[in-house]
């Protein structure tokens, strides 16, 4: 997956933003806490990275597609090897589950607010 479609798969998950941290990251995030982000401002390869289940960050580890996220891997994040580690299809599926695990830690007022949950 190229970085404009990392990008576009991404914001298009509800309620997702975006900004730019450490100087270089494109930082994705639901309610102020981040679920993706992809090291791309001048870099030639993009190195993509999102938060995971358990079972998912020990899969993706195990089979060498990933390694544990510098500094996030506490918090089950992983850093793909390579931009084409996973298919374009795959790597929307972990970025829709990166989205969900994030909006799971959200109150409900916060999911509602931001259209992630309907109204009672």
């Amino acid at each position: 997956m190229d970085a404009d479609r990392f990008h576009e798969t991404a914001m298009a998950l509800p309620g997702a933003t975006f900004d730019i941290k450490w100087g270089a990251d494109r930082i994705y995030s639901l309610g102020g806490k981040m679920f993706a982000g992809a090291g791309v401002v001048g870099d030639p390869a993009p190195r993509y990275g999102f938060k995971c289940s358990d079972l998912a960050f020990e899969n993706l580890i195990e089979q060498g597609l990933a390694i544990p996220a510098p500094y996030a891997a506490r918090f089950r994040w992983v850093q793909l090897i390579a931009a084409d580690a996973l298919s374009d299809a795959e790597l929307a599926a972990y970025l829709a589950q990166a989205h969900a695990l994030v909006a799971a830690g959200l109150s409900r007022k916060l999911r509602t607010s931001l259209g992630i949950e309907a109204t009672p």
